[in-house]
């Protein structure tokens, strides 16, 4: 199965700036006036998922709570101290978590659109639910 996280923007320069530059992501592809859209793909090369990032004329109308994240787990504790290091440096401040658990094993910050993004150095198992 392949996935694509697909999400309307009002600045794809700044979303790629901070998917890409700062984060750490790759610019897999992208295209413009596709049905007027223009549109990058960013992600890592040879995985099974990327994000879609498209802009408009019609402005983007984000709704969502502060429950919804998008959480990355850096593979090593030094990757994620140097993904937390790159973040502080382009005055991305973190934020508050609502969420205790992602407080106490990682930090949040804000995307350019709003969205919450976690940098966890701790993978969390995932169990099955009987």
């Amino acid at each position: 199965m392949f996935l694509r996280v697909a999400r309307h923007t009002n600045d794809l320069d700044r979303i790629e700036k901070f998917y890409v530059d700062i984060l750490g992501f790759e610019r897999l592809g992208g295209f413009q006036k596709h049905n007027n859209y223009d549109g990058i793909f960013i992600g890592k090369s040879g995985l099974d998922w990327h994000f879609e990032f498209t802009q408009s004329e019609t402005n983007a109308n984000h709704t969502f709570d502060e429950d919804d994240v998008i959480v990355l787990y850096p593979k090593t504790i030094l990757d994620y101290n140097e993904l937390i290091k790159r973040l502080l440096q382009c005055n991305i401040s973190s934020i508050h978590a609502i969420n205790p658990f992602w407080n106490e094993n990682g930090k949040m910050f804000l995307d350019p659109d709003g969205y919450r993004i976690v940098v966890s150095p701790l993978k969390a198992e995932i169990s099955e639910i009987e």
